[in-house]
C-alpha cells in the first residue's frame, strides 16, 4: 500500500477516476434538484473538506451558492464532467 493510501489522501490516482469517497460524495448529487452536493454523508458527518476540494480542483463539482449562515461551508453541486467520471469510472 501506498504512503498516501496508508493516510487516506484523496487526491484521484488518475485525473480523471475519482477516488471512492469522491465517487462516493458525486454520486450522491445525481438524484438531487439541480445536482445539489450534501455537506453531510449518510452517518451525520460532515463531507471531508478535502474530497469536496479534490472534486473542484478536478472540475467534478462546483461552488453553488453561498451559504451566509456557514460561510466556510462549500455548497457545491456536480458537473457534466463530474456525471461523466462517474460514468468512465464504471468502465473497465
Amino acid at each position: 500500500m501506498s504512503e498516501a493510501a496508508e493516510r487516506g489522501d484523496h487526491a484521484a490516482p488518475h485525473p480523471h477516476r475519482p477516488t471512492l469517497p469522491q465517487r462516493n460524495w458525486l454520486v450522491r448529487g445525481l438524484d438531487q434538484p439541480g445536482g445539489k452536493l450534501p455537506l453531510f454523508d449518510r452517518d451525520g458527518q460532515r463531507i471531508d473538506t478535502q474530497t469536496v476540494r479534490s472534486c473542484l480542483q478536478a472540475g467534478w463539482a462546483e461552488p453553488w451558492f453561498n451559504n451566509p449562515l456557514k460561510p466556510d461551508w462549500l455548497v457545491c453541486k456536480i458537473t457534466d464532467k463530474g456525471r461523466k467520471a462517474l460514468v468512465d469510472n464504471d468502465a473497465p
